[in-house]
């Protein structure tokens, strides 16, 4: 009989699985950079150009998971790409669940101080929650190593150095704004936090992952 993981392998890895995943994320991608659009422009008008890598979070935890679902789809065979994959895999993975968790946190968090809650408000949790939850699920079929996932934390602390250096970080409502010196603390700590998530998630999936590379 076949286990339920098995299942699962099936399910994730069908190519019409895998499709729907890059469009839609593709698609989710490009308006979240397009809802960047105005603090993009500020910064372009005000900051240095080199700050503006590091504006846009979600949607380039975003992007990193969509090419990350692209190699699924089509597996490089070079070894530059094959170690191309593994890092964009473990950006994928560390800074999707690190933003996913984030942008629910301080929506939930805002609305807790009195923000209110709008349609867009549940529309953007639905969309961050999946964007965690997916990265943690494609775990056992990435390729990427510890030291590359050490190497996303630290990307992903950078940017968040940057974030709250240089007040790069994503819009907050006046009321957050009050506790910024809270919101920078918890995002720093997020970052070890996802790091440890997709690092426990990479060890306990280690069978699935042997398993996946031996029948490529």
């Amino acid at each position: 009989m076949k286990s339920f993981l098995w299942y699962c392998k099936q399910i994730l890895l069908n190519r019409l699985i895998l499709w729907a995943l890059f469009i839609s994320n593709g698609v989710g991608t490009i308006y979240g950079y397009y809802w960047y659009k105005n603090q993009l422009i500020e910064t372009l008008n005000n900051k240095p150009l080199w700050q503006i890598v590091f504006v846009p979070d979600s949607p380039t935890a975003s992007l990193f998971f969509t090419i990350a679902v692209g190699f699924l789809l089509f597996p490089p065979t070079s070894k530059l790409w094959r170690g191309i994959r593994k890092l964009v895999e473990a950006l994928a993975v560390v800074t999707s669940v690190k933003y996913g968790i984030w942008a629910i946190t301080m929506i939930l968090a805002g609305a807790a101080l009195g923000d209110p809650l709008v349609w867009q408000h549940w529309m953007l949790m639905a969309s961050h929650l999946t964007m965690a939850v997916e990265a943690l699920i494609y775990i056992p079929f990435f390729t990427f190593g510890l030291a590359t996932l050490v190497i996303a934390c630290l990307w992903t602390l950078l940017n968040d150095t940057m974030d709250y250096t240089y007040g790069i970080y994503p819009y907050l409502s006046n009321r957050l704004e009050s506790y910024i010196t809270v919101v920078r603390n918890f995002t720093f700590t997020l970052t070890i936090v996802s790091f440890l998530m997709g690092w426990m998630t990479y060890f306990a999936a280690r069978p699935q992952r042997s398993d996946h590379r031996s029948k490529r």
